[in-house]
């Protein structure tokens, strides 16, 4: 080793001892005859002293260093003088007396700052991502990351747990997300796919006996991008034989709640997580991973106006719409500009605009609440006083009312709930509400493609009672299940499988797969469960968005190490890049612009 010690491990202890340090030069201060360098490594910051009196061969090296510069030093440790140490370093009681300095590397001016903390173009980061990854924040985030894995594998090792590997080239079975494709130069007019992710693997390896597997897998989906997706993602996969629901949700709730009070100082909002029902979740919050660390829930006031002299109401509920509400507390007095800009907010989610009102002080001489609103014209004074009642709005609060159809109404009052939230500060970082949300539908409708489509994917089991319903309703069908959310992320999502070929090829019969294309596609399945396949579940926890939450940050790239961009470039290595003719002959492929 070219270091004795790290910088960031040397303590008052260490006074006296002669150590050899390795690192980067953090910040260089020349006060003429002593030069001061912060030298920094993965480990933290040790300030080096250049006296010219007494190494001035060092110094002189010392005096050309530069921010960045890669050197060695050789050293005693000493207190820093009385009065002159630095609280905000771990090293801050110490510093290094140097009697020599190597310079290792030199570097050139980096093309953003990494001794401070200071915002930067992200597109400028990711073409140095190498350089960005030495900011602390970023160095701390590899390293929570790396604990959280590590925590992990050895939790479920600790349960008995195996971590076994799956191909990454395996077949294209689309269902969901595009596959990534890779020609085979070998089997010229065929191809592998990269796993969406290792669902049908681990399944196999419960029908091979296996019962506890883990994998902390490599995953690929071509998606469009957003803040928390990248087209290569990491996830927690595992999968349990001869299991029920309760046992993985257990599972999971503990190792997740172990690693939040190991690796943070957050707290988990309830223990046991609370359980949402799919459709509470829909109705209380617009979405299916709410928020929980504040309340302003979606209140339905279709019932109510129904008979509503309003046809903006009256016609959206003839036509099986929905009318909702959101109470924001005390916001009676926000300005006519204000609600304008809240209402065009919700229009971006399809909506038409939305109907305010808030409830002044004191009641009309009929004895009804006082109301400005943009529909006083419209809506009776009853139908305000019955609404206001419903939502609980109290003088000086402001009820934002939403008509349109159920799907536009939960997407538009759902963000605007966050919207508002995070803007009134109601969500605390500190908190982390962890919930489950269970009882999903088994199939959603496709208005694009006309047919049902799996809610989480076709080899989810259905509710036992509900296996029926296949034939004869399926939207009705309910799904074992189950998501794992936090904050407004989803975590992870799992179920329990299908492990039988009458109910799997009952599946795929649902989702328009016919028999013939269903062996062609899924037969090595089918026939496995044809072998005894135990009943099994399992769930899958993305690493990158937990650990983001761990972190506070917004975004999952902020804890990958080398991420694409939102279009899924990879900006260091110019990726993706076209290729050689000589390797398009080769894989027998031909580009058509």
């Amino acid at each position: 080793m070219l270091k004795t010690h790290s910088c960031g491990e040397l303590r008052l202890q260490n006074a006296g001892e002669k150590v050899t340090l390795a690192g980067w030069v953090h910040r260089r201060r020349d006060h003429g005859g002593v030069i001061f360098l912060d030298l920094r490594d993965r480990e933290g910051i040790v300030q080096v002293v250049v006296d010219s009196a007494t190494a001035p061969e060092a110094h002189k090296i010392a005096s050309d260093t530069r921010p960045e510069y890669v050197i060695q030093t050789f050293g005693t440790v000493r207190a820093r003088p009385e009065g002159l140490e630095n609280p905000d370093l771990l090293t801050g009681d110490i510093e290094v007396d140097a009697d020599r300095v190597v310079v290792l590397s030199a570097s050139r001016t980096p093309p953003f700052a990494i001794n401070e903390e200071k915002p930067v173009d992200e597109a400028l980061r990711l073409r140095y991502r190498y350089l960005d990854l030495r900011h602390r924040r970023m160095q701390r985030n590899i390293i929570v990351r790396h604990r959280s894995v590590m925590a992990m594998r050895k939790f479920l090792d600790d349960r008995g747990f195996l971590e076994i590997e799956t191909p990454i080239l395996i077949k294209s079975t689309p269902e969901g997300a595009r596959d990534f494709v890779v020609p085979s130069r070998l089997h010229p007019g065929k191809f592998y796919a990269l796993p969406q992710s290792p669902q049908q693997l681990k399944q196999l390896l419960m029908v091979a006996g296996y019962e506890k597997y883990f994998q902390i897998a490599r995953c690929f989906r071509d998606e469009d991008l957003r803040a928390d997706r990248q087209p290569e993602f990491t996830q927690l996969d595992l999968e349990m034989s001869f299991v029920e629901s309760n046992d993985i949700l257990e599972l999971i709730e503990e190792m997740l709640i172990e690693q939040v009070e190991t690796l943070t100082e957050k707290k988990v909002w309830k223990k046991p997580f609370p359980r949402l029902k799919y459709q509470d979740a829909m109705a209380k919050y617009g979405s299916d991973k709410p928020d929980l660390r504040f309340g302003m829930e979606l209140v339905d006031f279709s019932d109510l106006l129904r008979e509503s002299s309003f046809r903006v109401f009256s016609s959206v509920l003839a036509a099986g719409g929905q009318v909702k509400g959101i109470r924001v507390p005390g916001a009676a007095g926000y300005s006519r500009k204000r609600l304008d800009e809240l209402s065009a907010f919700v229009t971006q989610y399809g909506a038409r605009g939305l109907v305010w009102a808030a409830r002044q002080p004191g009641r009309t001489d009929d004895g009804f609440p006082k109301v400005r609103s943009s529909a006083s014209r419209h809506i009776a004074p009853a139908e305000f006083d019955a609404m206001f009642r419903r939502a609980d709005v109290e003088e000086g609060d402001l009820l934002l009312v939403l008509a349109d159809k159920p799907d536009v109404v939960a997407m538009a009052l759902g963000n605007l709930r966050l919207k508002l939230g995070r803007e009134m500060g109601l969500m605390d970082d500190d908190i982390l509400a962890l919930a489950w949300v269970v009882d999903f539908p088994l199939f959603e409708w496709s208005k694009e493609e006309n047919r049902w489509k799996a809610m989480h994917h076709p080899f989810t089991s259905a509710v036992d009672d509900d296996w029926d319903l296949l034939e004869t309703n399926p939207g009705a069908a309910r799904a074992k299940a189950y998501d794992v959310v936090c904050n407004g992320w989803e975590v992870g999502g799992g179920s329990i499988r299908i492990h039988t070929p009458e109910h799997q090829s009952a599946m795929f019969r649902v989702l328009g797969i016919s028999d013939e294309e269903a062996q062609a596609r899924f037969g090595h399945m089918l026939e496995a469960f044809t072998y005894g396949a135990p009943p099994h579940g399992g769930i899958a926890l993305g690493i990158d968005r937990w650990v983001s939450i761990l972190l506070s940050e917004k975004s999952i790239r902020e804890v990958i190490p080398f991420p694409k961009t939102a279009q899924g470039v990879d900006l260091m290595a110019q990726a993706p890049s076209p290729i050689s003719e000589e390797q398009l002959l080769e894989l027998h492929l031909k580009v058509v612009e």
